[in-house]
């Protein structure tokens, strides 16, 4: 769950290990416990909770365990009380990144995502060191397969999306944050489905590495954050 919506992320989501996709499932029960806790089990009147249920959607998470978790929430079941806590840094070279993380413990998260960053060449910054260089965007992205780009996009536009382009590979879709859960809504119940659906942090622009040494403490980087159980998302501007 990490950069951008270019196709070779995806791409790269789609292999991940059985072990990998059960620490996503993890994560991703962690965000439907706090988005229950602070808004109900009701998707219908908790946007936050909607949006996290398509994503899970998107991520092949099954119906009946997205159930379970929010029944368990709603519950008083699911027993951990989770923090929300944003993390701001730069990577080698200057690359901007953004880790949001849900902890029980922010002492031992901070600590930890010190050390990453210390230990592959980049630092941690102050809150909103690198904020201002990244855009909050639904995104949805779908295998072209054989449909006709002019249709998809047609529907897309006329579901509320605000912008769409198509890459070799699949079409990306994408709404103001606000109506990323009703865009998505629309598009499912005609049919479609995705390959990565959520509201990520879009960068302006993107810094391209050509030092060996630099594009692996990068991708050492975003390796360690990704396998962080504490870690929901990582967004950077690393053009790969």
């Amino acid at each position: 769950m990490s950069g951008h919506s270019k196709w070779k992320n995806i791409a790269h989501k789609k292999e991940k290990t059985d072990a990998q996709r059960a620490k996503i499932f993890t994560k991703l029960s962690r965000e439907i416990i706090v988005a229950v806790r602070e808004g109900g089990p009701d998707p219908a009147s908790n946007s936050r909770l909607k949006d996290v249920i398509a994503k899970a959607r998107a991520g092949n998470v099954p119906s009946d365990n997205i159930r379970r978790v929010i029944e368990r929430a709603a519950g008083g079941g699911a027993g951990e009380t989770y923090e929300s806590i944003r993390y701001e840094g730069y990577g080698p070279a200057g690359v901007a990144v953004i880790v949001e993380t849900m902890t029980d413990n922010r002492n031992r998260t901070a600590s930890e995502m010190r050390h990453y960053f210390d230990k592959n060449g980049g630092n941690l910054g102050p809150s909103g060191c690198v904020a201002w260089s990244f855009d909050p965007k639904g995104v949805i992205v779908m295998e072209r397969a054989d449909r006709d780009e002019d249709d998809v996009m047609m529907t897309a536009l006329e579901a509320g999306a605000a912008d769409f382009a198509a890459e070799d590979e699949v079409f990306e879709i994408y709404t103001a944050p606000e109506d990323f859960g009703a865009v998505c809504e629309t598009l499912e119940k005609k049919g479609y489905v995705f390959l990565s659906a959520q509201v990520e942090l879009v960068p302006q622009t993107y810094v391209a590495l050509t030092d060996e040494e630099q594009i692996k403490g990068m991708q050492k980087l975003l390796d360690m954050l990704e396998d962080n159980d504490d870690v929901q998302n990582v967004w950077h501007n690393w053009d790969e």
